[in-house]
């Protein structure tokens, strides 16, 4: 088993997990059961991502047990495999929808956008590039370039360029031992390189509470972003942006 990655809804009741066997699976933790079997890859499924888009039906159950309920939400999974390809997969029928073709190398990392970029998919791989496609009409919007080894990991960033209010920034860890900074809307030379020593094999953006000590007593004081990635030394390391 390659990945796991828990579903974002029905509080992450659904696992899905990505195989050497050529597969992905999707589980309901509750029961431990098998619900769905997606086939499709020819080589090792190595990365997965579940769609965050949600039900317009706010009357969401989490304690349903009807995979029915997600399916007809439009939700969906998509993969990466050492085929080179990106899958797109319906969760409740289990058939592709879309395979997007491009790469050069295996895919390494998958990652669905949210909100404004809630219909596209950022990819890493191999062949030292991150692409960002389009979901609806299976298109490459842009490779970005510079890496000088295998992308392991790819993610949509917190951060946004200035005079935009939208989130354009990704960010993408690689073997040549840097995190590399991009804006989504071009793909000239990238906006920050971070240079770590040691290659990159997964990084998450995560938010923590601000605590002030005042008169010995810990105050909570807003929150800020926080880079965490994991190297091939074993380590993991939290930096503050």
């Amino acid at each position: 088993v390659c990945e796991i990655e828990f579903s974002p809804f029905n509080g992450g009741r659904y696992l899905c997990s990505g195989s050497c066997d050529h597969t992905i699976r999707l589980w309901d933790v509750e029961t431990s059961k098998s619900l769905h079997v997606f086939n499709g890859h020819y080589w090792f499924v190595w990365c997965v991502d579940i769609s965050p888009l949600q039900s317009n039906n706010n009357n969401n159950d989490n304690k349903s047990n009807s995979i029915g309920v997600i399916g007809g939400n439009g939700y969906t999974i998509c993969s990466g495999s050492f085929d080179k390809t990106i899958r797109i997969w319906d969760i409740e029928t289990a058939k592709q929808l879309n395979i997007f073709q491009g790469h050069n190398g295996y895919v390494n990392s998958v990652k669905y956008g949210s909100n404004e970029l809630k219909n596209t998919i950022l990819s890493g791989s191999n062949d030292y590039s991150i692409r960002l496609w389009d979901i609806q009409s299976g298109k490459q919007i842009q490779v970005f370039n510079g890496h000088t080894h295998s992308v392991f990991t790819v993610t949509y960033s917190p951060f946004v360029i200035k005079d935009n209010s939208n989130s354009n920034v990704i960010c993408s860890g690689s073997m040549d031992d840097t995190i590399r900074f991009w804006d989504i809307r071009s793909n000239k030379k990238e906006l920050y390189v971070m240079e770590v020593g040691e290659g990159i094999l997964g990084l998450k953006f995560i938010k923590l509470k601000k605590k002030v000590n005042n008169n010995q007593n810990e105050v909570n004081d807003g929150s800020y972003v926080n880079l965490c990635y994991g190297s091939n030394n074993g380590l993991i390391r939290v930096w503050g942006c």
